[in-house]
């Protein structure tokens, strides 16, 4: 049967690290990067006679997250133990939402082929996470690292409404603009603090009925989310295709090869054994909080980046660089209230602001709206060319704190549109190019753009270039 008789079906479970200094139910350290068993407590280790207790921050974190995206917030929820053994879960058990989560329903917004499309959520439960077990280090060994062990986490369950490798994508990275936006996770997929599992089935076209779905677990990258999708539909519509059974497996991603494999075929579903934990009593969360909570939230990126589009002009592709990052977009919103050169605005944060911010590896506190909105209103009139504010103005408005204006008239670098000026620089380039001016007055009208270089060059950037052009080809016309 042709393969474009089936069709996929696919669903997200993200997983993202919550921003919390502490862990979800003790006290230690949740910062990235210390030595292994650094990070751990009794309480970590399940020593006998501790007991977990709730961290607040990391309720608030995940209603904050619900709230955004259209959950329902359960005023109670409980947590119960997924029982499971694994040599990186101290306890042999995972503390989990099932039952009850703290968010239900909710959709995450998406794009595709300029359509606006709503991937329905089933849920928003708190867990914590597990240790990480380390198996490159060693032949004969398996090492364990509990660092990461019980950080808060909030699992992010869509329905299987997903139907391509694309919307996953948008669906993903979606996910990430928000939580970053919100301070809800870093997002910070290389580091593990945001990470994702597919589920993927494939049916006939028409058909209700779900397929046999596969797993492909702990993508680290919204590029592999993509890829790894991609390959399963193809794998699985070509076993259908050819008569051949689906099994029911969970898979890993091999991001050098671009392929899955088998790690474990499931028979049958997990018996986890889930029931609440005693030592936990339920979350109650007040009517009063949810509203504290929803007042404080501001637009989203995917609403901002509409509005910059809509009502001030920037580009689309300029917007969505912008709502990529919230530092950005901050700049922009304060930006706006400074100055009326919005489109100005954005081509300075997406350009040499970005710029700066990439090689430095950390936001600038130097970088403020008001120096941006100078550096706009200075370029968007013409009173300097934007290559030259970029390269001589920009790095001296964030050593000194000096607006961009005062920058430019002590670095002498205003553009001047005066005749008498321009015509010194234009008779100079004229006179030393010949060659170039009979070539031109043969027909090859397009070196007036070499002319015009090269008065830009003689004049370090200060002629007007739509004042001199037009000299220039009213003197190479005569």
């Amino acid at each position: 049967m042709p393969q474009t008789q089936y069709e996929p079906v696919i669903g997200l479970e993200i997983h993202a690290q919550l921003l919390t200094r502490s862990k979800l139910f003790c006290g230690d350290s949740t910062e990235f990067g210390g030595e292994p068993n650094t990070h751990i407590s009794v309480v970590n280790l399940a020593y006998p006679g501790t007991l977990p207790v709730l961290n607040k921050e990391a309720v608030h974190l995940a209603v904050k997250l619900g709230l955004s995206l259209g959950c329902t917030i359960n005023s109670t929820s409980i947590f119960d133990r997924k029982n499971y053994f694994y040599p990186d879960l101290p306890k042999g058990y995972q503390i989990s939402q099932n039952a009850i989560p703290v968010c239900s329903g909710g959709a995450i917004p998406i794009v595709v082929d300029g359509e606006v499309k709503q991937v329905r959520l089933n849920r928003i439960h708190l867990e914590e996470d597990a240790g990480k077990s380390i198996h490159d280090d060693g032949n004969d060994y398996t090492m364990i690292d509990l660092n990461r062990a019980g950080t808060p986490l909030v699992e992010i369950v869509t329905e299987p409404v997903i139907t391509s490798a694309d919307e996953a994508y948008e669906c993903l990275a979606m996910v990430r603009k928000i939580v970053r936006y919100l301070g809800v996770c870093d997002g910070n997929m290389e580091e593990g603090s945001l990470r994702c599992d597919a589920n993927i089935s494939v049916r006939k076209r028409g058909e209700t009925k779900l397929g046999t779905k596969v797993e492909v677990k702990n993508l680290n990258s919204v590029r592999n989310v993509r890829r790894a999708i991609t390959f399963e539909i193809d794998r699985l519509t070509g076993l259908l295709s050819t008569g051949q059974e689906v099994r029911q497996q969970t898979r890993n991603f091999d991001a050098d090869t671009g392929t899955t494999s088998a790690l474990r075929t499931k028979e049958e579903a997990n018996d986890y054994r889930y029931f609440p934990d005693p030592d936990l009593p339920p979350v109650l969360i007040s009517k009063e909080e949810i509203s504290s909570i929803h007042n404080s939230l501001k637009p989203l990126p995917h609403e901002i980046e509409k509005r910059m589009i809509s009502e001030f002009h920037v580009p689309g592709e300029a917007a969505s660089i912008i709502c990529d990052d919230t530092f950005l977009i901050d700049l922009f919103n304060d930006g706006i209230q400074i100055t009326k050169n919005y489109q100005a605005l954005a081509n300075w944060l997406i350009g040499p602001v970005k710029s700066h911010l990439n090689e430095a590896g950390t936001n600038d506190g130097r970088i403020t709206p008001g120096k941006i909105a100078s550096l706009a209103d200075l370029t968007s009139g013409g009173t300097v060319a934007f290559a030259v504010a970029a390269a001589r103005i920009f790095p001296e408005v964030m050593e000194t704190g000096e607006d961009a204006l005062t920058v430019a008239k002590r670095l002498n670098l205003i553009q001047t549109d005066d005749s008498d000026v321009l015509n010194e620089w234009i008779e100079a380039v004229i006179n030393s190019m010949p060659e170039k001016v009979n070539e031109y007055r043969k027909g090859k009208k397009n070196l007036v753009g070499l002319f015009a270089g090269e008065v830009k060059k003689l004049s370090k950037g200060k002629a007007d270039m739509k004042a001199a052009i037009s000299l220039i080809t009213e003197k190479l016309n005569k």
